[in-house]
């Protein structure tokens, strides 16, 4: 079973932007924690970063065609407004789910709106890096389950 993990805009930059959401871990680090839970489930996690909003569409694109079995999302800031990465996802046919380590709906109006809540399996959000472990668990067992495994 394959998992894709995509790292949206400025998550390149975990562990220098705003400690205060979203602490001192680094992506490489929570790339590590997935892989470390994904061995532990039978899966395997590839994950994916960019700063650039079509390099993201095209990934997802790409994911359609290599028939992975669930695919995680936290697209930063592009979660309130981009209704090109939304239109992408919804090409999905696999589980969905949108992760944020901080808590979108406790924060500035205008990030507790998603363009993709509609079209996703699930959101998990506030848990810090916790957000991602969880979500991986909640999409392992929806692909499982979709698979009737």
């Amino acid at each position: 079973m394959k998992i894709l993990m995509l790292h949206g805009i400025n998550h390149n930059m975990f562990g220098k932007r705003d400690p205060k959401q979203y602490g001192t871990v680094t992506l490489a680090e929570i790339d590590g924690l997935l892989q470390t839970l994904g061995n532990e489930l039978g899966v395997e996690v590839i994950s994916f970063q960019t700063n650039h909003e079509g390099d993201m569409c095209e990934r997802i694109h790409a994911a359609y065609g290599e028939g992975v079995d669930a695919v995680l999302i936290n697209a930063g800031a592009w979660t309130h407004y981009s209704y090109g990465i939304r239109d992408a996802l919804a090409i999905l046919t696999v589980p969905v789910v949108e992760l944020h380590m901080s808590n979108i709906h406790a924060r500035e109006p205008f990030r507790h709106h998603s363009v993709f809540a509609e079209i996703v399996l699930g959101q998990i959000s506030g848990f810090g890096v916790e957000s991602y472990l969880i979500a991986l668990r909640a999409a392992v067992s929806a692909a499982r389950a979709a698979q009737g495994r």
